[in-house]
C-alpha cells in the first residue's frame, strides 16, 4: 500500500504560479512511477504530467507543456508539480497517484491522493 496526500492548492490569479505536493508513506517511493492528474467539475479526470521513478523521464499534456514543471525528491518521498502562468482553465482538483509504468493512462494508476483544489481567478 502507499498513501499519498496532495497540498499546496489554493486561489490564484491568471498568470500566477502555484506548487501543489505530493508526499507518499507506505510502500518504497522511490519504487513507483508517479502521476498528476485534475479534474473539472462535471469533467472526467485528466492526464497532466508524468514522471518516471528515478525523474529521469517525464511526459506532459500538451495543455500543460512549457507552463507545468513536474518533479521529485525520493528522500523526501514527494512529488512536485510547479505551475506557471495558470489560466482559469486549469482550475480543478489535481490529484497525484502512483503507477507501475510511466503513464498517461488513468487506468495504470493503483493508488491515488485525495486531492487538492486549484482555482485560478480571471
Amino acid at each position: 500500500q502507499v498513501q499519498l496526500v496532495e497540498s499546496g492548492g489554493g486561489l490564484v490569479q491568471a498568470g500566477g504560479s502555484l506548487r501543489v505536493s505530493c508526499t507518499a508513506s507506505g510502500r518504497a517511493f522511490s519504487g513507483h512511477h508517479m502521476g498528476w492528474f485534475r479534474q473539472a467539475a462535471g469533467k472526467e479526470r485528466e492526464f497532466v504530467a508524468a514522471i518516471g521513478w528515478s525523474g529521469g523521464t517525464t511526459y506532459y499534456a500538451d495543455s500543460v507543456k512549457g507552463r507545468f514543471t513536474i518533479s521529485r525528491d525520493n528522500a523526501k518521498n514527494t512529488m512536485y508539480l510547479q505551475m506557471n502562468s495558470l489560466k482559469p482553465e486549469d482550475t480543478a482538483v489535481y490529484y497525484c497517484g502512483a503507477s507501475s509504468a510511466t503513464s498517461k493512462d488513468v487506468r495504470r494508476y493503483d493508488y491515488w491522493g485525495q486531492g487538492t483544489q486549484v482555482t485560478v481567478s480571471s
